[in-house]
């Protein structure tokens, strides 16, 4: 899993059936302090995830075509959850 920013939506005029209902977002990975660690991609989001709001994502095929019950779609990352916050223990 990993945490991600959402910075946009993601419009296309072509695409599959699987994906026709779906809303695609833009991601910006982030570290766990929120500073961006490098890299963006396009996640189907799951729980209505906004602009500017932190997420949990899954970047699995496999598990991200199974929470979406999706089984044959070209899915491999979804967002699972809005994270509120996040705290780092250490020893």
């Amino acid at each position: 899993m990993k945490l991600a920013r959402v910075v946009g939506n993601v419009t296309s005029t072509n695409t599959t059936r699987d994906l026709e209902e779906r809303t695609l977002l833009l991601v910006d990975l982030v570290g766990p302090d929120g500073t961006p660690s490098g890299g963006y991609q396009i996640a189907v989001d799951n729980i209505g995830a906004g602009a500017g709001e932190t997420v949990l994502l899954l970047d699995e095929g496999n598990g991200a075509r199974q929470v979406l019950q999706a089984p044959g779609a070209p899915i491999r990352t979804v967002v699972i959850g809005i994270v509120d916050e996040v705290v780092e223990e250490r020893d």
